[in-house]
């Protein structure tokens, strides 16, 4: 199916269903004023969504923000099996998306991988989509995105703040000041 068929569809179709997961959004802008999107791997359950639309809410998201530059930033933390999407998938959505897609994407940063996402993304990168393989960055926690971010412009879900801390430590962590 086209783009442009897609891109139609997404501007008309009732997303709610998938908006309403809140595993993709725009999170503010990176040091350099680009768009960061962020995806939360945990709440994006593969089995249980539905995959067109979840194409065409991503789709509805990003179609505006790619005529320029932008990151993505996905939180693998604590994520399981269920929210593994196939490869068959992953290939059908990266092959539907047109050129500026890979072209304006930056950055794709991976935080808390796992063995299972350092082996799935090599694979992807060097077999299905080495033109994004340098653009590719895995980090152990959330404080390594601030040099390229600052925390006030990234909304992420707590879960992921106290499971970094515990895994992390608090090194990062800065309190309010008391007023």
């Amino acid at each position: 199916m086209g783009y442009e068929r897609l891109l139609r569809r997404a501007k008309t179709e009732d997303l709610s269903e998938v908006s309403g997961i809140g595993c993709l959004y725009q999170s503010g802008y990176d040091r350099f004023g680009r768009p960061v999107i962020v995806f939360v791997g945990k709440w994006f359950r593969f089995s249980d969504i539905n995959l067109d639309k979840a194409l065409l809410y991503l789709i509805y998201l990003l179609d505006p923000l790619v005529k320029s530059d932008y990151v993505i930033t996905y939180f693998h933390t604590l994520t399981t099996n269920a929210n593994h999407p196939s490869f068959t998938w992953l290939r059908e959505v990266y092959n539907v998306l047109p050129y500026k897609y890979k072209k304006n994407l930056k950055a794709f940063y991976i935080v808390h991988p796992t063995f299972w996402t350092k082996m799935t993304t090599w694979w992807f990168t060097t077999f299905m989509a080495p033109a994004i393989k340098q653009k590719v960055h895995s980090l152990p926690g959330v404080e390594y995105l601030y040099s390229v971010m600052s925390p006030d412009q990234l909304e992420i879900p707590a879960y992921i703040t106290e499971y970094d801390m515990s895994i992390n430590g608090l090194r990062y962590f800065q309190p309010e000041s008391p007023t």
